[in-house]
């Protein structure tokens, strides 16, 4: 159901959905025969500017602005999504929706006074490093100590704000310790794992992708990569 701005909500029968989900289908000329409820949900996201998801955004976006900036969902938005970055539907996953405002990253000094040289003397017009989503999961993983952060994804945004949901593994619990998929992030390696650029988004910020365009960033950076390479070690008894 949907919630709308007089505070009733809209409830969509199953018919209405299938038909929905057909329009879709003949709209953007979906060629398979044979589609599950997941893949129809990702084509639907495939094209936010449909006016079938323009409507939906506009509506949760409204909604999610009256909530707190981080709140726990009762379940994932875009399931779809969700499960393809993780997420199951059983006992110790949780779904925190977290709200950050856009924008690039003023400088915080005082005056507009940053006493250097003038090449760092820019104020207004500096961009962060990292991405809003990488700071989503920051925000959530501080609030959230005892959880893992998994992974995130977008749900929405307006002229203000971009809305994300975060993944979360409660990492001593024994559905996910005994479950020989997940269990690797309970190892204590994996503590605040989003504010050490572990996550997806984090590995994106870095650089870190696969191919011959990211050689040199192989290991654990662009300099680390270099010192590898260039640095000669030698045995103290030889």
């Amino acid at each position: 159901c949907v919630q709308v701005s007089g505070g009733g909500r809209v409830r969509v029968s199953l018919v209405t959905l299938y038909r929905l989900l057909e329009s879709v289908n003949r709209r953007f000329r979906i060629t398979s025969i044979e589609m599950g409820a997941y893949k129809y949900l990702e084509e639907l996201w495939k094209h936010k500017q449909s006016d079938v998801l323009r409507f939906l955004l506009r509506v949760r976006c409204w909604q999610y602005r009256q909530l707190s900036s981080i709140h726990r969902c009762p379940r994932p938005t875009r399931p779809d999504k969700a499960r393809r970055l993780g997420y199951k539907a059983k006992q110790g996953f949780v779904i925190y929706r977290v709200r950050v405002r856009r924008g690039g990253r003023k400088r915080p000094v005082r005056k507009g006074a940053t006493m250097g040289k003038p090449t760092n003397q820019g104020v207004n017009q500096l961009k962060f490093q990292r991405s809003l989503r990488s700071v989503a999961e920051e925000r959530v993983g501080r609030v959230c100590g005892n959880l893992r952060v998994l992974s995130s994804y977008w749900v929405g945004e307006d002229s203000t704000y971009k809305f994300f949901e975060v993944i979360l593994v409660d990492p001593f619990h024994k559905a996910v310790r005994r479950d020989p998929r997940i269990n690797w992030i309970s190892n204590p390696v994996h503590k605040h794992r989003e504010l050490r650029g572990l996550t997806a988004a984090g590995r994106k910020n870095r650089g870190m992708k696969k191919g011959h365009l990211y050689n040199k960033m192989m290991g654990s950076s662009r300099r680390g990569c270099w010192l590898r390479r260039n640095i000669v070690k030698f045995r103290r008894y030889r």
